[in-house]
């Protein structure tokens, strides 16, 4: 498979800063959903998020410019726009430093060091602040140094675009899915994929564009049918955390294929915990928020009709990399509440573990 790679073609042989990742289809998922669910283990990536495409991507394609030089990367996020520049950059064999808000939390800043990062600098109370010390200062003083924006280019919705070629190749038969189901934040995997489908000739598949309360900028510029900035993020979802959806995002959004769909924290961070439960799975809440469809009936609700036995779901899992056990432990204690009233399935393990099966006894 060739991938466009800023005006060149990216062949297979070439080095590149991501992997070809599962497409597994989901026993207990399927069950709970009532049709086939295919998990993309987006979570399996070099930095454990999609971002390794379309930042690897990004970067290839400033790179292919001047092959004979070693500039200094640079990247203004905390989080798995980070870790993406930083395993891309080390792969490619350059040195990388991120900036990152005074709130970055240890363990983010420790995984940016034991990835491999020249540098963490820390700035600023936000990643806008961060991101403005890095333009102004620290490539400032570097002048030949590459800036990696976190998910606003089309060179890196072309890198994220690969997830549905490969799709492709891992479906039965090659058959295309009825559903795709990716998190928005910023809109960087929401573009991708929107982008692969049309290259597939497949802009007839339903996408549910999935957001969490309190970080839902798609939702509101889709209802507004223009770009709105949020006035700040509320929710729990901070890989979902952009204030703005770029404009390409609001494009695709309003295409008829595409639905916007908007959960609580709570139905997110359910979604983690079940899917440790039922696949093994850690995951962070922006991926929770796709799979939460999976249970009681919120896929077909939805969607608004019914699916059939061998109707094909595919869930975009994006990153795992911001989770611990006790995360997943502290989410089921603060949310569990959310699963009293569902339904018990014996056949789902997660229902079994649930509390409204451990209040039935």
């Amino acid at each position: 498979m060739a991938v466009q790679n800023g005006g060149s073609i990216l062949s297979q042989k070439q080095e590149k800063p991501w992997v070809q990742t599962p497409l597994k289809e989901s026993s207990s998922l399927s069950r709970a959903a009532n049709c086939r669910v295919f998990l993309k283990l987006e979570n399996l990536q070099p930095s454990g998020s999609f971002k390794s495409r379309g930042i690897g991507n990004y970067l290839l394609a400033r790179l292919s410019s001047n092959p004979s030089s070693t500039p200094h990367i640079y990247s203004s996020s905390g989080g798995n726009a980070g870790l993406a520049c930083v395993y891309a950059a080390r792969t490619l064999h350059h040195p990388c430093t991120v900036v990152v808000p005074l709130s970055t939390k240890p363990m983010m800043i420790s995984k940016l060091r034991a990835a491999g990062a020249h540098d963490v600098i820390q700035h600023g109370a936000t990643w806008a602040e961060a991101d403005k010390y890095l333009r102004e200062e620290v490539l400032g003083k570097d002048n030949k140094g590459i800036y990696v924006p976190p998910f606003d280019h089309p060179d890196i919705w072309t890198g994220n675009a690969t997830i549905m070629h490969e799709i492709k190749e891992q479906m039965p038969h090659g058959e295309k899915p009825d559903v795709v189901i990716c998190s928005v934040g910023g809109g960087g995997l929401f573009n991708g994929v929107c982008e692969g489908l049309d290259a597939l000739g497949w802009s007839d598949v339903q996408v549910l564009a999935m957001e969490t309360k309190g970080a839902e900028s798609l939702a509101k510029s889709i209802s507004a049918r223009e770009l709105v900035t949020l006035p700040g993020i509320t929710s729990q979802a901070t890989s979902l955390g952009a204030v703005r959806v770029t404009g390409k995002s609001l494009e695709y959004g309003l295409r008829p294929n595409v639905k916007s769909v908007m959960l609580p924290d709570a139905e997110a961070a359910m979604g983690c915990w079940r899917l440790a439960d039922d696949e093994r799975l850690m995951v962070e809440m922006a991926s929770g928020v796709n799979v939460a469809l999976c249970y009681d009936g919120r896929l077909e609700k939805v969607l608004g009709r019914k699916l059939g036995k061998e109707s094909k779901v595919v869930i975009v899992l994006c990153g795992g990399s911001n989770v611990t056990v006790d995360m997943l432990m502290r989410w089921r204690q603060e949310f569990g509440t959310v699963e009293v009233e569902m339904p018990i399935n014996g056949e789902v393990p997660s229902q079994k573990s649930a509390p409204s099966a451990m209040l039935s006894h």
